[in-house]
C-alpha cells in the first residue's frame, strides 16, 4: 500500500498555468456556410483533384520525408521572390514557426537579464498565438493596445520596446482580426527601435495574397527582421505549411530547434503541386479581392453596421449587439466569428470571412435578418 503522503493526483503534474488555459476552440460548422476561419472558399478543380490524388498515391509513405522538402523550400523561395543571401525554413503551419521562435529566443533568468524571463511584444488585438506561444514557453507577453481606429500606437510601442527590451516584436501585415495594413513609416521606426536594442522583428504576412503591399522588398534593409508566411490563405489551410524567411545566419539558428520531419511527405507534395498551379490560386485570390469590395460596399449600406477597411480575406464589422447578431446568423446556418470578447477595442465586433458571391449574399441576408430580430 502506497503511503498517503506519497499519493499525488496525475493532474497535479500538469502546469498550473496550463490548467488555467482554454484549449483553442474550433466551432462546429456541420451544415453551415462556414465563414469564420478566413479560409479560401474554393476547392481544386476536379481535373487537378484527380492529378493530385494520383501523385499522392505514388508517395513512399513507409519512409520518412527526404530531400523533397528542399525542393519545396526552393519553390517557395522563388514564389515569394526571396532576396539572395536569405534562407527559408518550413513549419507545420505558421503556428509551429511561432512556437519555434519562442523556443529559440527563450532565456533562463540570470544576472545578465536582471533575472527576468525574455519577452515577446505585439500589438493587441492581434493573432492569439503570439501570446499563447510565449506563455507556454515561459516568456512574458507584452500586448500594446492599438488606437481606437486599429492603428499602431507608435509612442506606446516605442515606450514598451524601451522598457521591456523584447526578444521578439511581432507585426502582422495585415493584422488579424482587424484586417488592416499599418502605416509603413511607423513600422520602420518600430523596426529600427527594436534593432537598436538587439531584438528581432517578425513580419507576419499570413494574408499576403489579399494585400496591396508586402514587406518582402524592404526586408533586406535589416539584419534583424524575419518574414513569415503561410499557404493556408493561399488556399491550402488543410495542408499546414508555413514558412519563415530571413538572413541565413539568423534562420539557421532558429532551424536548430525545429523537430525533424516536421513536414509530412503528403503536405510537402500537396504544396509543390499547388505552386506548380499557382495561376489557379492567383485567380482565386483575385476573385476574393473583388468579392471583398462588393461585400464592403453592401455592408456600408446596412443600417447599424460599421465595416472597417480590409486588406485581407476578412472584414471586421461593428454591430449594435455582436452576441445577438452572431446567434441570429448561426440560427440561419451562417457561421462567422464573434470576436467581441477578445479585447475591449473589439466590443460588439464580428469577423466575416470573404466567401464566394453566393456565400456572401447568404451572409448579408442572414446578418440583415439577425439585426432586425
Amino acid at each position: 500500500m502506497v503511503p498517503k503522503h506519497n499519493m499525488t493526483q496525475p493532474i497535479q503534474r500538469i502546469r498550473q498555468d496550463v490548467q488555467s488555459m482554454h484549449a483553442y476552440a474550433i466551432q462546429d460548422s456541420v451544415g453551415m456556410i462556414k465563414l469564420d476561419g478566413m479560409e479560401n472558399p474554393y476547392r481544386l478543380p476536379p481535373e487537378l483533384q484527380e492529378q493530385l490524388g494520383q501523385r499522392l498515391g505514388k508517395l513512399p509513405l513507409n519512409r520518412y520525408p527526404d530531400g523533397r522538402v528542399n525542393d519545396l523550400r526552393r519553390a517557395l523561395a522563388a514564389h515569394a521572390h526571396m532576396p539572395e543571401g536569405f534562407e527559408l525554413m518550413l513549419g507545420n503551419g505558421s503556428d509551429e514557426l511561432i512556437s519555434l521562435i519562442a523556443l529559440a529566443c527563450d532565456l533562463p533568468p540570470s544576472a545578465a537579464n536582471n533575472f527576468q524571463a525574455a519577452s515577446i511584444l505585439a500589438p493587441v488585438p492581434g493573432f492569439v498565438m503570439y501570446g499563447m506561444s510565449a506563455q507556454l514557453q515561459g516568456l512574458k507577453f507584452v500586448g500594446v493596445p492599438l488606437t481606437a481606429d486599429f492603428e499602431l500606437d507608435e509612442s506606446a510601442m516605442l515606450e514598451a520596446i524601451a522598457q521591456h527590451h523584447p526578444a521578439v516584436v511581432y507585426l502582422a501585415y495585415p493584422n488579424n482580426p482587424t484586417a488592416n495594413l499599418w502605416d509603413d513609416a511607423v513600422i520602420e521606426r518600430i523596426i529600427r527601435a527594436q534593432g537598436e536594442q538587439g531584438g528581432l522583428v517578425v513580419m507576419d504576412e499570413a494574408y499576403q495574397p489579399f494585400a496591396a503591399r508586402s514587406y518582402i522588398d524592404r526586408i533586406r534593409q535589416h539584419d534583424h527582421v524575419l518574414l513569415m508566411r503561410t499557404l493556408s490563405k493561399f488556399g491550402l489551410a488543410g495542408v499546414r505549411i508555413g514558412y519563415l524567411m530571413g538572413p541565413q545566419a539568423l534562420v539557421a539558428e532558429i532551424d536548430k530547434v525545429r523537430p525533424p520531419y516536421n513536414v509530412s511527405v503528403l503536405n510537402c507534395e500537396c504544396a509543390l503541386f499547388a505552386l506548380e498551379h499557382a495561376d489557379v490560386f492567383a485567380a482565386q485570390a483575385r476573385d476574393i479581392r473583388a468579392q471583398r469590395a462588393v461585400l464592403l460596399q453592401a455592408l456600408q449600406a446596412m443600417a447599424g453596421v460599421h465595416p472597417y477597411p480590409s486588406e485581407s480575406n476578412m472584414i471586421l464589422v461593428r454591430v449594435p449587439d455582436a452576441a445577438k447578431a452572431f446567434e441570429g446568423m448561426r440560427a440561419r446556418k451562417v457561421l462567422v466569428k464573434n470576436v467581441s470578447k477578445m479585447n475591449t477595442l473589439l466590443a460588439n465586433c464580428l469577423r466575416l470571412t470573404v466567401g464566394t458571391a453566393e456565400q456572401n449574399r447568404a451572409m448579408l441576408e442572414a446578418l440583415g435578418e439577425a439585426l432586425r430580430d
